[in-house]
């Protein structure tokens, strides 16, 4: 896995499995790995839902890998503020994977990005624009469903399940 060049990106996520130098960290394997690159691969927009701690964020930054990505955490003020003006600032990222992790805590830009996919969608990029990370609440699926209706896939990510890790079983019970 590559290393994030953004110091910031860093700071907030002190416990990103993907920059641990330890032998003793292992990422696990999540089966949802392989239908989230799938759905990226078929949709302009692809939500990951699921409670916190799941590993929602490291899934996405897998998923970025070596494409041309974005991450922004919308519980850091900065963040949110680069999305001031959300629709010229995420045209100027056109090409790129955005990963919009905590989007509950803006649900107003989900009419943003019915435009700015479609105008991607113009240009000619039609699958793989927006990572939207956040919790399976029915006042964010009713608005991402509304707003994005044949733009967008939905996946949830499970706590781990036992065929993720099945190497520890006899360990753990």
């Amino acid at each position: 896995f590559r290393k994030y060049k953004d110091k910031r990106l860093k700071m907030q996520n002190k416990f990103v499995y993907l920059e641990c130098n330890s032998e003793n960290t292992k990422m696990i394997n999540r089966l949802d790995f392989r239908e989230a690159t799938q759905l990226i691969g078929m949709f302009p927009a692809v939500a990951i839902l699921g409670p916190r701690q799941v590993g929602k964020t490291t899934l996405a930054k897998m998923l970025a890998g070596g494409r041309p990505s974005i991450y922004l955490d919308l519980e850091a003020v900065a963040d949110r503020a680069m999305l001031k003006n959300a629709a010229e600032f995420l045209l100027q990222q056109r090409g790129k994977l955005v990963i919009l992790d905590e989007i509950q805590r803006m649900p107003h830009l989900f009419q943003e990005l019915r435009g700015v996919i479609d105008a991607n969608r113009d240009a000619g990029f039609k699958a793989g624009q927006f990572l939207l990370l956040g919790s399976a609440s029915m006042d964010l699926l009713q608005q991402s469903s509304e707003s994005l209706a044949g733009r967008i896939a939905y996946t949830e990510l499970t706590p781990i399940l036992i065929p993720e890790y099945p190497e520890e079983i006899n360990r753990l019970w």
